[in-house]
């Protein structure tokens, strides 16, 4: 694997389309959901809490068209639809993981530098 010059990204305008993608509010905690099994969409939404029927329902359509999620109707009564990662959304696996893990570590410590700004921050408006 080629290491990264990070002094020189020469590239960066092809990644930001990419990133913009995948990295926007909903997108990570969408895929890192489907990492684990397809899910339905009201199952989804339920997990995701805060995310609006629309919003849920935009993001799929968005990532449906990237590449990165597949969508399934389920017959039945009433007919339902299932989510699942595309192979190449599961490439994306570990680095959602990491990046999961990451926030669950260390987002503690984020919210209380957080206070910490907002403190000193506030004391400078009075």
């Amino acid at each position: 694997m080629n290491q990264t010059d990070y002094n020189d990204l020469k590239e960066i305008g092809k990644t930001r389309p990419v990133l913009e993608n995948i990295t926007n509010k909903w997108s990570i905690l969408i895929l890192t959901v489907l990492c684990s099994e397809p899910v339905r969409f009201n199952e989804l939404r339920r997990r995701l809490d805060g995310i609006t029927h629309k919003a849920l329902a935009d993001a799929l359509k968005r990532l449906e068209r990237n590449g990165l999620v597949h969508r399934k109707v389920l017959s039945g009564s009433p007919v339902s639809v299932e989510y699942s990662l595309t192979a190449l959304a599961q490439t994306l696996q570990d680095p959602f993981n990491a990046l999961y893990e990451w926030a669950l570590k260390y987002g503690p410590e984020m919210a209380q530098a957080q206070l910490i700004y907002d403190a000193k921050h506030a004391e400078k408006l009075c």
